[in-house]
């Protein structure tokens, strides 16, 4: 009752805002040319000054009776803490005045990964996306005006699918995170009435915990159980541990994993999970220029994080993620698929030919809350894997690998610096073990200018580990001053360099 009372008067307050009476010395042309109905007429103009005829009009006193309804407990008695109103030169003076305190990422030498990487994005992609075709075409409602963009999203589907070598991708999801977890209640979803362990889901262990929380979100409310797959100390899945996933509707695993480490294991994982239980494989796309596809060794369903094509960092977003499957996972999956077909003139035509979301089909039926998808950095990633093409892929995935050896090579001859998993093998990332905790090493190179990587302890791990990541944009003189400044503070000679 009290929320319809509230939206009536939000409504009536609304229509108040907006009309006035007109002034009926006007012609009757007049009135019609200036949209007048009856005797009111829209007054683009805020009602400043007119709140006690508004609130009469509702037979209220004053503004908080519109909230008269609401617990006391839940309403705010006070002035909101903020600072006083402001011009809009005086907020772009501010605006630029804060945003000079940020440091580029490219002025700095980076070793940091963990997820999102500084790779190269060529000029062009930031030209093609400022066209109009695709900078308005947020979502393709209406294909009889989206040729271009249904287009650009069914080729962004052909490569993904094409990468991870399975039939069927959507047209990206929101990030790597949310595609995880979505993967995992599709598995529900599609196998849980086959499955021996009901509403049960096993992840990695090696999982980071911001994407174990997203995964965590998604899966709660669905009353879906999580168990753990553990790792052996090489980083490697402990097969063990694996064995105790199998009649369960799925299972969540990395390649690489969040420790860099390629996993030869990955190729038996489904022989020992069997046919009714999901493999679920969180894949990292570059890296998938040189080493073999998960649909080759029998992945049901490939997601991961796109940013490495298209997309620069961006202080963490947006990004995209992907999200490709098996057929009998087609119906279930999330977002949206654009199909080709001929139109009635039989030439070639593109759609939406699957639209999963709740706006678009009945709430109790869609297998997704939310849009699902980055449309517009989707189709950056398409431009630069059409750009790069197979050969130029695996040319870019090399270029990370090498900076990946080079700097494992000198690191691993630094005293009082040891490589935990050194006889695994990596594509552009690896844990490196300190004398002291990896969080002083972070703050200590911070001052030479040099962003040593990622803290391991802020994922549970050791605190003196810490995982350093090269990309294409790693240069040997990075590689050479790292180790150097880095080779000092493990041997408290950092002074010496000052």
């Amino acid at each position: 009752m009290s929320s319809i009372f509230l939206e009536k008067n939000y409504f009536l307050f609304y229509r108040v805002l907006l009309f006035k009476h007109i002034d009926y010395d006007l012609p009757i042309s007049s009135r019609v040319a200036l949209g007048v109905s009856g005797d009111v007429m829209v007054d683009q103009l805020p009602n400043l000054g007119r709140e006690k005829e508004m609130l009469e009009a509702m037979g209220m006193k004053e503004i908080a009776d519109l909230f008269s309804d609401l617990p006391k407990e839940v309403v705010m008695d006070q002035e909101l803490p903020l600072p006083a109103p402001q011009s809009e030169e005086e907020i772009l003076h501010d605006a630029r005045r804060l945003l000079g305190g940020n440091v580029p990422l490219e002025q700095r030498t980076s070793f940091l990964g963990a997820g999102l990487y500084q790779n190269f994005v060529p000029s062009a992609i930031f030209q093609l996306i400022t066209r109009g075709e695709f900078l308005t075409s947020y979502t393709p409602y209406q294909p009889e005006v989206s040729q271009g963009m249904l287009q650009s999203m069914w080729e962004f589907q052909t490569l993904i699918s094409e990468l991870v070598e399975l039939p069927i991708a959507n047209l990206s999801m929101y990030d790597g995170s949310t595609a995880a977890a979505e993967a995992l209640t599709t598995a529900v979803r599609v196998l849980n009435r086959k499955a021996e362990q009901k509403d049960t889901v096993y992840v990695s262990r090696l999982v980071p915990p911001d994407r174990m929380s997203v995964i965590y979100n998604y899966t709660q409310g669905a009353e879906i159980k999580i168990e753990y797959i553990e790792h052996n100390q090489d980083g490697s899945i402990n097969m063990d541990s694996l064995e105790k996933a199998r009649g369960s509707c799925g299972i969540y695993v990395e390649y690489p994993n969040a420790l860099g480490i390629i996993d030869e294991g990955m190729k038996q994982v489904k022989e020992i999970i069997g046919d009714v239980t999901a493999f679920i494989i969180g894949a990292t796309p570059l890296a998938l220029g040189l080493i073999e596809a998960p649909g080759k060794f029998g992945a049901d369903i490939v997601v991961g994080e796109g940013q490495a094509f298209g997309s620069p960092i961006t202080g963490g977003g947006p990004i995209y993620g992907f999200f490709a499957v098996t057929k009998p996972f087609l119906r279930q999956m999330p977002g949206r698929i654009v199909g080709k077909s001929i139109d009635v003139d039989g030439n070639e035509a593109f759609c939406l030919t699957l639209s999963t979301r709740e706006q678009h089909i009945r709430r109790q039926r869609a297998t997704s809350n939310i849009c699902s998808n980055e449309t517009l950095i989707a189709l950056m990633g398409a431009m630069h894997m059409a750009l790069l093409g197979p050969e130029g892929l695996e040319k870019l995935a090399y270029r990370n690998l090498a900076a990946m050896q080079m700097l494992k090579d000198k690191l691993s001859a630094v005293e009082n610096i040891s490589i935990p998993h050194g006889d695994s093998f990596h594509f552009n990332e690896f844990v490196i073990e300190l004398p002291k905790s990896a969080s002083s090493c972070i703050t200590e190179l911070d001052e030479f200018g040099v962003i040593a990587g990622m803290d391991m302890a802020a994922w549970g791990l050791n605190e003196n580990w810490l995982l350093v990541t090269c990309t294409d944009q790693t240069t040997e003189v990075d590689i050479e001053e790292f180790v150097d400044i880095l080779s000092a503070w493990a041997n408290d000679e950092l002074e010496v360099l000052q």
